[in-house]
């Protein structure tokens, strides 16, 4: 089952193999962000930011998961060789 990032339940990205992948992208786009709860002593957690969710979603026509990842992939290696 694809996954993607949601806002109010509107479908803000493309959709992804596994909700890992999701988190990846979001990471990468600076919507996860490391809370400290009151309750929890073993340090720092990720969250998505700004009531973000990652769910299960439907693929829109022609839309490819694994094609999805790949993309995200190859570009996160092309700014890395930029930034080098």
């Amino acid at each position: 089952m694809p996954y993607a990032l949601f806002s109010n339940d509107a479908k803000l990205s493309k959709a992804y193999p596994t909700a890992a992948d999701v988190w990846k992208i979001a990471q990468k786009s600076g919507l996860v962000v490391d809370v400290v709860s009151g309750e929890d002593s073993t340090g720092p957690h990720p969250v998505l930011d700004h009531d973000y969710e990652i769910k299960p979603c439907q693929l829109e026509p022609h839309e490819d998961p694994a094609r999805n990842k790949a993309d995200a992939e190859r570009e996160a290696l092309t700014e890395l060789q930029l930034a080098s």
